[in-house]
């Protein structure tokens, strides 16, 4: 029975239910409370990987137009676009897009960029960004990569009183399939995307990841997220599916690809991904996923180097929240096996960073011991008692220049390496603590049902007559 509030206390009161309005408006959520809205609600994400490097990139500006035009008509929820190398890109998007996806945001990092770019029909109420330890070497600028500052960009999204966690990310290329000198640091990536959203994405109703992780399903970057974040493929997960044989997002067909380098694979390769999960408070299900198809129609090339991602997610709300089912023996002991298996890939990466660190320790005495030497040679005629002679003084500035060139490339080498040591000795850390946490867990999980069993045997006994 509801009684009105005394005369001293009215200010408080009326204070206190305009609190709790504002929160319920803003979506916030009691732990012991139903959720509000308990109609379905259809989400529709987008992601590609735009291949916008300016001057290098073919078609760059007429495809950015053919994007803008494709994400206008479709009236997506969310875009999740890769490789946006140039601002002025972005900003173009920004404004040929100002009316279906109002709400946007470019993550900055790098030299380059990260290339992370978000579209949104929701406001986007915070975003925070996490520049992976690993992005490959600087040497080799060719590739790329580091000069990129690869990362994972999150964003909250609240849609309809639900609160969705949005990340998107991009991962170190994948240049040869049979001698990966990145793979350590691609695993270290995978390692710290699925360490960065489960530690971000409490009080998530929902959550996406989107992007270009340039691992084939069956890698161990992909078993981490589906295992240890408890994330779900959608082109598993769709009850309906339309587009490129066996969900491929890099075929042969684009004629933006290397043909010889996806050969061997079939046709094709499925690198590009769009994953989800639920929470207790909301069950989440694909209800279709499609791809784009290389060309596209009236135009002589397609979107990107990359297919285009789109999926359709049924948000459910649930009347009453539920709790956390628990992890059985079988999965635990996948994701041991799985986590054991990445740390033996970083262990392998760590040897490698240790023997090039040495490398350079030699090659950096190598250049110091020539520079002194040098500088001795340059010392004899000073000391000589002798008539003058002439001294070969351009060979031997050119050869001290070598040497300290030599001696400087060793040193930024050496301390290049010593970071990647480090953050390789520092994941293998987490994951040597991760096994054994999870192993106590597999420990204990036989006592557990032991007391439930013993519990239940008094209830499952008949009276006797």
């Amino acid at each position: 029975m509801l009684t009105s509030p005394r005369p001293g206390n009215s200010r408080v009161f009326f204070f206190n239910l305009k609190r709790i309005t504002s929160e319920l408006k803003r979506g916030s959520h009691f732990s012991h409370n139903p959720v509000t809205a308990v109609m379905p609600l259809r989400l529709r994400i987008f992601s590609l990987n735009c291949w916008g490097i300016r001057y290098l990139s073919k078609h760059r500006a007429e495809r950015y137009v053919m994007i803008g035009d494709l994400l206008s008509k479709e009236q997506y929820d969310v875009a999740l676009l890769q490789e946006v190398w140039s601002e002025k890109d972005f900003y173009f998007l920004k404004t040929k897009l100002s009316s279906t996806l109002p709400y946007s945001h470019y993550f900055k990092s790098g030299f380059f960029g990260s290339g992370l770019a978000v579209f949104s029909r929701h406001r986007i109420h915070d975003v925070f960004l996490y520049k992976y330890s690993l992005n490959g070497y600087p040497y080799m600028a060719h590739h790329g990569d580091w000069f990129g500052g690869k990362a994972v960009g999150k964003l909250l999204l609240n849609i309809s009183g639900l609160m969705v966690h949005v990340y998107v990310t991009h991962l170190h290329a994948e240049y040869s399939r049979e001698q990966d000198s990145y793979l350590s640091h691609r695993v270290v990536q995978a390692w710290e995307l699925q360490n960065f959203i489960r530690h971000t994405c409490a009080g998530a109703d929902v959550v996406i990841l989107g992007g270009d992780l340039n691992m084939h399903p069956e890698d161990l970057g992909v078993k981490l997220l589906r295992s240890y974040a408890g994330l779900r493929d959608c082109f598993i997960e769709t009850a309906s599916f339309e587009g490129c044989e066996h969900g491929f997002t890099h075929i042969t067909d684009n004629p933006f690809t290397n043909t010889h380098e996806l050969s061997p694979f079939g046709g094709g390769i499925r690198i590009d991904y769009i994953l989800f999960k639920g929470s207790g408070r909301v069950e989440v299900s694909c209800n279709s996923m499609s791809t784009t198809k290389g060309f596209v129609p009236g135009y002589d090339f397609p979107y990107s180097d990359h297919e285009a991602l789109s999926t359709e997610l049924l948000l459910c709300p649930l009347k009453y929240e539920k709790g956390e089912t628990d992890c059985n023996a079988a999965s635990l002991s996948e994701l041991i096996n799985i986590v054991t298996e990445a740390r033996t890939e970083v262990k392998v990466g760590l040897h490698c960073a240790e023997r090039m660190r040495h490398t350079a320790a030699r090659t950096g005495f190598m250049g110091l011991a020539l520079l002194l030497l040098e500088m001795a040679i340059a010392a004899v005629p000073v000391f000589s008692l002798g008539a003058e002679k002439p001294f070969p003084k351009a060979s031997f500035y050119l050869l001290g220049a070598l040497c300290f060139a030599i001696l400087l490339s060793a040193l930024f080498l050496y301390i290049f390496y010593s970071m990647e040591v480090k953050s390789l000795e520092g994941t293998e850390d987490q994951m040597r603590l991760a096994v054994g946490s999870l192993q106590e867990q597999l420990k204990e999980l036989p006592k557990v049902i032991d007391e439930d069993d013993s519990q239940r045997e008094p209830d499952a006994v008949e009276p006797e007559d």
